[in-house]
């Protein structure tokens, strides 16, 4: 308890007991009465900066995770840098749309279970949901709930697939093996690379946070959703104190870098989503 809230409360006692009594002077009962309000205000601040600080803390441990500032016990097991070799594969010919399932054809190679993009982007579960705009509004399909739209074409309406029916159709191949590390903060995500296990994402093709302009409302079968174009998915690799490894399905490119807080901007974003498997 706090000096001022006791004071307070023994103020408060004190009115009560001389007022009741009538053992005070109006003089004095005056002046306790101007004390009790003077403690109270001074109760009012203390709660104030109470609530501020709280405030100031939550916003440094937000911080702490765009920063990537980790806990001493989770640096323990944080290798400083690292920079795995992952097989590369693109999704271009055959996929416009199949950043999630070529990303996910890598993580299950470096596995050692070779899965064929073409493959899995017929596996992948689909939300049939067609597109429609009706009264300036969008409808369409969840890509938490299967792909939505055309994967093998721009030139139909489409968007992508989230981590849930990747994990699912990962399973098969790696039954009790893969790892939701979604909503997880990167550090636990850096312990597994440093295990030398790569990372399936959710992030966007800036590899930075997108402004509100980028994102665009659809109503589905399951409720509204935000979305956006930009949406893409990659395999980390590596980091250090600078930068993010990953490879990059639509360029082909391995190993390729963006700034580190850029990077954890647009995942944290795009809702942290992340997968792994367990190594053996």
């Amino acid at each position: 308890m706090s000096t001022v809230l006791l004071l307070f409360i023994i103020a408060i006692a004190l009115f009560i007991i001389f007022f009741r009594t009538k053992a005070l002077s109006k003089s004095a009962l005056v002046s306790l009465f101007m004390f009790c309000l003077l403690a109270a205000l001074l109760l009012n601040q203390e709660m104030r900066a109470a609530i501020a600080h709280l405030k100031q803390s939550y916003l440094a441990r937000e911080e702490a995770l765009i920063e990537n500032v980790i806990s001493p016990s989770a640096e323990k097991k944080i290798k400083p840098s690292v920079l795995l070799d992952v097989p590369v594969i693109r999704q271009l010919p055959e996929l416009p749309r199949g950043c999630e399932v070529t990303s996910l054809a890598m993580l299950l190679e470096d596995a050692g279970v070779q899965a064929d993009k073409l493959t899995l982007a017929k596996q992948i579960r689909k939300d049939p949901t067609p597109f429609q705009r009706k009264n300036g509004k969008v409808y369409f399909g969840n890509p938490n709930n299967g792909f939505v739209g055309d994967m093998y074409s721009l030139t139909t309406p489409g968007l992508g697939v989230y981590h849930k029916p990747i994990k699912q159709l990962a399973e098969t191949y790696l039954p009790d093996r893969i790892i939701d590390l979604t909503g997880s903060d990167f550090s636990v995500l850096q312990q597994y690379l440093s295990k030398g296990v790569p990372i399936w994402i959710i992030t966007n093709s800036t590899y930075k946070k997108l402004p509100e302009s980028a994102f665009r409302e659809w109503e589905t079968p399951s409720g509204p959703i935000k979305i956006t174009y930009y949406e893409h998915s990659v395999v980390i690799t590596g980091y250090d104190q600078d930068f993010i490894y990953f490879n990059d399905p639509l360029t082909g490119e391995k190993n390729k870098k963006a700034p580190k807080t850029d990077f954890l901007a647009a995942w944290v974003q795009m809702g942290r989503q992340a997968i792994t498997y367990q190594p053996d």
